[in-house]
């Protein structure tokens, strides 16, 4: 671990982001420095804000994988620089074909925008790397998952909790949605990608996928209408954009209703709900 250049590398990237760069109100506190406070892109990594200021004045122990990877997100950092930071840390740089958990700075730049919206970022695996908080109310967090289960697409044909949220008569129609983008998936990368060692998964796990992989599903990139059963306030009827990253391993999906509608009334109920439990 290059303690110094972590240190130096991580100052210079802080004071290259503006507030509003992040989402931030810029507010009416003069700043000595340009760009960001440290206890700011504490607070974006999701850590105290002494925690990231002993590792910027090269004290305390020597942050974990999961923390650098936390800081990348924090600090919108490119590919190769969070893997340029992992070395900087003392580790390699995480395995892009394993692992994906990284979202691209421009995509998070967009999300940054839409904190009061339904919206999330999942790779085309169906693994959600961040939600809003009205998402993660509409959805549920989907972001606590690990291994295979991080992804929607595992979990959907193995775990009965997550079709949930969907009413029954849907489930063919999602079921046949999933499986096309895995074979999208699959078709791209081969069989020793993650995409593989999921299809592997599943065709010993699930006869309804098997059946449906034998039938080469395809789909396109389109999120369809979804009808999502809320414990609390019933059935909405939502539509679906999707912005798709240039190198189309990163989708932003945002869930909105018919102005006017139930459904708009439900969605605004659940945002008041998600703003009180923070």
């Amino acid at each position: 671990m290059d303690r110094a250049r972590l240190a130096e590398f991580l100052r210079s990237r802080r004071e290259a982001l503006q507030p509003e760069d992040v989402g931030l109100p810029r507010g009416h506190r003069r700043r000595r420095t340009g760009g960001l406070r440290r206890e700011e892109v504490a607070a974006l990594s999701d850590m105290s804000a002494d925690y990231y200021s002993r590792i910027e004045q090269q004290r305390g122990p020597r942050p974990s994988e999961q923390m650098l990877a936390s800081i990348a997100r924090g600090l919108r950092l490119s590919v190769a620089e969070r893997d340029h930071l992992f070395r900087l840390g003392g580790y390699p740089a995480p395995q892009r074909i394993r692992r994906n958990d990284h979202v691209n700075p421009g995509m998070m730049r967009v999300f940054d925008g839409l904190g009061d919206v339904a919206a999330q970022v999942v790779s085309d695996l169906g693994e959600t790397l961040t939600q809003t908080r009205l998402a993660s109310a509409l959805l549920g967090d989907d972001t606590r998952h690990t291994g295979l289960a991080r992804s929607l697409h595992y979990r959907w044909f193995t775990d009965p909790d997550s079709r949930r949220i969907h009413p029954e008569q849907d489930h063919p129609t999602q079921s046949r949605i999933i499986a096309a983008d895995l074979h999208r998936a699959y078709t791209r990368d081969g069989r020793d990608s993650r995409a593989g060692e999921i299809v592997h998964a599943l065709l010993t796990q699930s006869a309804e996928f098997a059946e449906l992989w034998r039938e080469h599903p395809v789909a396109g990139a389109y999120c369809a209408p979804k009808r999502i059963r809320h414990p609390h306030v019933g059935l909405l009827e939502l539509h679906c954009q999707v912005l798709v990253d240039p190198d189309q391993s990163q989708l932003l999906q945002v869930f909105t209703a018919t102005p006017g509608s139930e459904s708009h009334d439900k969605l605004r109920l659940l945002s008041v709900v998600a703003g009180q439990s923070i």
